[in-house]
């Protein structure tokens, strides 16, 4: 009889680990809102404190020049889940260049003009493959907290489960799902624990650290200790604030035992630097910016046991990638126009050198030509980067050259000591780019 019991419970230790071993992992993705590339303690930040997101880079291959190939949260949020760049997927601004109430119109929808914009940049995002709809159709139950613009997010984006509900007033950029992080995480502990032994992807994509910077009564006084002004004591405190939700979600997941199952994927929608001499908003050369201010960001890619931790400070990573690692994690097929590369692959990130990028207006200049608007377009081909002005929409304006290596912060344009070096790399951009001009 013992022996019996033994041999049952011996089988059911084998069936149990067989099932761990082969049932796919669970993803998390974390998406940081207006943070800067340099504010994370990992990056060397000397105030900054983010210890739960220290830990995790310290267990991810994480990529500390990686970038969003958009400066702006919207069209980011959109090449996130696409894998494309904003003029492939038409998603170019956050918001209609329309006359009158501004956004606050627009999510109510009374205006016909507003009506013809949600149909034409959301039913455009829609029609495009994704990641999200990817993995549902491959058994996964995917649900949507925090920012997200393309309506609701079960129509457009497949999502099984979603907080914000996406067509209603106040939906405009998130709705309810905005209370992610910032109001607890339980919605999505309740929804992990009720996905039935499924695996799950969680789009975790608070507003935070942006704008209302708020953050708890101890993390403000903590910074206006340290802080040129309130403003970035402010933003700094939300920056830890954000961290403190990342390290509750990680322990929740490590209580639960579904840690070591899990891929975590980390990056920003769009770069942020406070302006210390204003109560709120960006300083130059940040949000809305082709500046390393506002599309730079470090990427973060953990799998324990799966994928060997490393800091990567050479090589160039972008939010195009996600997908494409993410696929190939998890054996799945991919698009074949997709330009991101599988970032746990060391020939593929060795061999690339280049990546490029578009900067556009907060407000699409017009939603049935997404690309009318476009104000810089940019390139980084090893260190170098090239900033090149759209002749029309900046009057002009001529190319910067940058040497990211020495002069990480673009102090020193160097456009007219090597006009043979912009000369090359702005031939590299136009010949990325026509594809938007046929």
């Amino acid at each position: 009889m013992k022996y019996c019991i033994l041999v049952s419970l011996c089988l059911f230790s084998f069936c149990t680990l067989h099932a761990a071993e082969t049932r796919p992992p669970n993803v998390l993705l974390i998406i940081s809102d207006d943070q800067g590339w340099e504010d994370f303690s990992f990056m060397g930040h000397p105030q900054v404190s983010t210890p739960n997101l220290d830990k995790l880079a310290a267990r991810s291959l994480t990529f500390t020049r990686g970038y969003s190939p958009v400066p702006l949260c919207r069209p980011s949020l959109a090449s996130i889940a696409t894998g494309l760049y904003p003029f492939q997927h038409g998603v170019t601004g956050n918001d209609p260049a329309l006359p009158d109430k501004g956004a606050n119109a627009m999510a109510g929808r009374t205006n016909p003009k507003y009506d013809h914009y949600y149909k034409t940049i959301i039913g455009n995002f829609s029609k495009r493959p994704n990641m999200i709809r990817d993995l549902t159709s491959h058994g996964y139950s995917s649900f949507q907290t925090g920012k997200w613009w393309e309506g609701d997010p079960v129509k457009s984006a497949g999502f099984s489960h979603a907080m914000t509900a996406g067509e209603g007033k106040g939906d405009r950029h998130g709705g309810a799902g905005l209370e992610i992080g910032r109001n607890g995480l339980d919605p999505i502990f309740q929804f992990i624990e009720q996905t039935g032994g499924k695996p799950w992807l969680v789009w975790y994509a608070p507003m935070l650290p942006h704008d209302p910077h708020n953050p708890p009564d101890d993390l403000l006084q903590k910074y206006l200790k340290v802080a040129p002004s309130e403003s970035v004591a402010r933003y700094w405190g939300n920056v830890e604030w954000f961290d403190r939700t990342c390290g509750d979600l990680l322990a929740h997941l490590e209580k639960i035992g579904q840690l070591d199952n899990t891929i975590v994927l980390f990056t920003t929608d769009n770069g942020y630097i406070p302006d210390p001499n204003k109560k709120r908003g960006p300083a130059p050369r940040s949000k809305l910016t082709p500046y390393e201010g506002g599309v730079r960001t470090p990427i973060m890619v953990a799998w324990p046991g799966k994928i060997a931790p490393r800091m990567d400070r050479e090589h160039l990573a972008t939010n195009l990638d996600l997908w494409p690692t993410l696929a190939a994690l998890l054996k799945l097929p991919l698009p074949s126009d997709l330009p991101g590369i599988n970032l746990t692959d060391e020939t593929a990130v060795a061999a690339r050198h280049i990546i490029f990028g578009e900067q556009y207006p907060h407000n699409v200049a017009d939603v049935d030509n997404p690309t009318a608007g476009i104000e810089t377009r940019w390139v980084i081909d090893g260190w170098w980067k090239l900033i090149a002005p759209d002749p029309i929409n900046m009057n002009g304006a001529k190319a910067e050259l940058y040497d990211l290596k020495n002069d990480p912060w673009e102090k020193v344009d160097l456009a007219d000591k090597e006009p043979a070096r912009a000369a090359e790399l702005l031939k590299k951009i136009n010949a990325w780019w026509k594809e938007p001009n046929k």
